[in-house]
């Protein structure tokens, strides 16, 4: 199913979908690669595509990863967060979206699909390294999250399974090269509960722009 969207509407409408994902309904294999074929059209440094990408459908390999993202998530979620001033919309929905979290990592072994995107080359090796280094994934992995959205499916972009120890430990339970390669997040992937998505309040563009200095 390919929703009737037009671009402004997929960049505008695609959220992180925790508690709208249909952990009932099957993905095929083929909608995936359709989705990815278009991600990676998206633009490498030095046109090195050096991605990979790992789609979990396996029961128990889901709860592995599900039981390491649960494990860093609890901590993670219940610690103080950062206090916004009064009126921004970024402190207001800050319940809402702590509550949709847990719930993410309470259920996310039930999507029917969980998929790591991986880098060659570790971060701390790389001769660039930080933004250069993930600047040849995280395109690709956005346009993969938009070609989602614009056949009916959602996803989140999560990436609390990788502190500490939590990397490795799922490179070992999916036998990714660890010293090889890099994971850019975990993404719980399913066709939502509606289509209705809309989009969210953001600070106003021009609170954040600055022409020819700060």
């Amino acid at each position: 199913m390919t929703l009737n969207l037009s671009v402004d509407d997929v960049l505008t409408t695609t959220r992180s979908v925790r508690k709208r994902l249909d952990f009932d309904k099957p993905v095929s294999r083929d909608v995936l690669i359709e989705c990815l074929d278009l991600a990676l059209q998206a633009p490498t440094g030095s046109n090195s595509q050096g991605w990979q990408w790992v789609f979990v459908e396996d029961d128990d390999k889901k709860q592995a990863i599900a039981d390491i993202y649960l494990s860093h998530a609890r901590p993670y979620l219940s610690a103080p967060k950062r206090e916004y001033p009064e009126g921004d919309t970024r402190g207001e929905r800050m319940g809402k979206v702590v509550d949709s979290a847990m719930y993410l990592a309470e259920h996310i072994h039930e999507a029917p699909v969980l998929m790591i995107p991986c880098i060659e080359g570790r971060e701390d090796k790389s001769a660039l390294g930080g933004v250069s280094f993930w600047a040849s994934l995280f395109p690709a992995v956005w346009s993969f999250c938009l070609a989602l959205r614009s056949r009916g499916l959602g996803s989140c972009w999560t990436t609390l399974h990788l502190l500490g120890e939590g990397e490795q430990k799922a490179a070992e339970v999916l036998g990714i090269p660890y010293d090889k390669y890099s994971q850019g997040g975990l993404f719980p992937i399913a066709y939502t509960k509606g289509t209705d998505f809309k989009p969210a309040k953001r600070l106003p563009a021009e609170d954040l722009t600055h022409w020819n200095t700060w």
